[in-house]
């Protein structure tokens, strides 16, 4: 772009005629006696000043863009397209082809990069740019055998689950295309599904399902020394995690037994949850049928569970408290230390089961607190549940999205958006927040697989 230079230059004339001298003599004087005038009005001891204040209008702070990013799948033998649509625009505004048939997404923790695990035995990188296009979308094959199904990045590191080769595989990031760094090896007789962690945390948790169905098992990747420290036993067919924001708590979802295992990711050991005065409050927490999902409402320290039910009957949402003690709490809790907290009074407490739709899958909850987004397979609804009351308060139908299988959420003002991708449906609802109805559908090139938002 070329930038212009623009000088000002000041001129000025010594006009030597004494006839031009006597007018603006007068003109001063004239000037001097009214000012002196005005001076007199303004009281004893005020001397006026004429003063001339520019305006220089300011326009309102530049907004961060919010973008949902959503994989689809054309077909099985056909590459998928990641779309990039607009948070106040619902509009589509990049598509770009990734590997074939994807099925899995993630995001980095600032949203800038996506990665995709593809069944053409790939991963696929990209940039979340509005410039996006299929050249700049990079692929990594993968080793043989290894069926990854999810993906974990850190700011070191990405880690990526294969239970075809039962182990972990770690790759560099920087330069790209990513490779491979190591493996780290799963104990025999354990399959990897998923790891529960937070970018820039000391460690994250693999978390494995014993093959033979018995209890499942995590094992703690040491983020500085790229190692794996502990292995900690938990509940039956566990499948899900998540860390809390702090770093210092990671909870675990134990679908064969309907109970959360809470992890002390500061000590790397079972959590002592209290028992007293929230009686029932143990570690496993007992929740309802198949919890398969969790989502924080940090501004309630709460952890909201998806317990998927039988599939029949209705399923329903846990609502967990999970406070720490923090440096308020000194006074009445002596042993709390700031810099390695305790669970507070009342952490582990079951605050409520609230029936939703049948089969719930996923459950994602607004970053203010004040409400949590569960989507019924079954039913093709979504629920809608008030924190506060922990009550349901409406009951969307999607209808454009059958049966559906993913959910995600951005907060906003006046409105955030809640997103529903199905596999049975080339189409994509949006939500808004303020009135809890459908705004708007998007259309996808094929069949919706996930959608993740850039910021929660």
């Amino acid at each position: 772009m070329r930038l212009g230079r623009i000088e000002a230059e000041g001129t000025s004339e010594v006009r030597a005629d004494r006839q031009s001298k006597r007018p603006r003599f007068q003109a001063i004087s004239t000037f001097a006696l009214a000012a002196v005038s005005l001076g007199a009005l303004a009281g004893c001891g005020n001397t006026y000043r004429p003063v001339v204040t520019s305006i220089n209008p300011v326009g309102p702070a530049a907004q961060p863009q919010k973008f949902a990013i959503v994989i689809s799948s054309p077909g099985p033998t056909l590459p998928g397209l990641v779309t990039i649509v607009d948070f106040s625009g619902d509009s589509v505004l990049v598509t770009a082809n990734i590997g074939v048939d994807p099925y899995y997404l993630m995001l980095n923790a600032g949203g800038t990069t996506g990665y995709t695990l593809n069944n053409d035995k790939t991963l696929t990188s990209f940039d979340i740019s509005t410039s996006l296009q299929t050249r700049d979308v990079i692929q990594t094959t993968l080793l043989n055998n290894a069926n990854p199904n999810s993906i974990f990045s850190d700011v070191t590191a990405l880690f990526v689950t294969e239970p075809g080769r039962t182990a972990v595989a770690q790759l560099k990031e920087s330069p790209p295309p990513p490779s491979l760094n190591q493996e780290f090896p799963i104990d025999p007789g354990y399959s990897p599904v998923y790891i529960a962690g937070l970018s820039g945390a000391p460690r994250a948790y693999v978390i494995s399902q014993k093959t033979d169905g018995g209890p499942g098992e995590v094992a703690a990747i040491e983020m500085a020394s790229s190692t794996i420290s502990t292995k900690i036993d938990v509940g039956r067919n566990p499948v899900y995690g998540v860390m809390t924001s702090d770093g210092k708590r990671a909870f675990i979802m134990n679908k064969g037994d309907n109970t959360v295992t809470v992890i002390n990711a500061q000590t790397n050991k079972l959590d002592v949850v209290p028992t007293l005065p929230a009686p029932g409050a143990v570690n496993p927490i007992p929740v309802g049928t198949a919890p398969i999902w969790a989502d924080l409402a940090p501004t309630r320290n709460e952890l909201v569970v998806a317990n998927e039910g039988d599939g029949v009957s209705p399923g329903s949402v846990s609502v967990i408290n999970i406070p720490l003690c923090s440096a308020g709490a000194l006074p009445g809790n002596p042993n709390c230390d700031v810099n390695n907290p305790i669970d507070a009074n009342g952490f582990g407490q079951v605050l409520a089961t609230v029936p939703v739709g049948v089969d719930p899958q996923m459950v994602a909850v607004l970053q203010d607190g004040t409400r949590a987004y569960v989507i019924n397979k079954a039913d093709s609804t979504v629920s809608v549940v008030n924190l506060t009351t922990n009550t349901v308060t409406a009951t969307i139908p999607v209808p454009a999205t059958p049966h559906p299988t993913f959910i995600a959420c951005i907060s906003g003002t006046p409105t955030g958006k809640v997103y529903i991708t199905s596999p049975e449906s080339n189409q994509m609802t949006i939500i808004r927040t303020d009135t809890d109805v459908v705004e708007t559908t998007v259309p996808l090139q094929g069949k919706g697989v996930m959608v993740r938002t850039q910021l929660p």
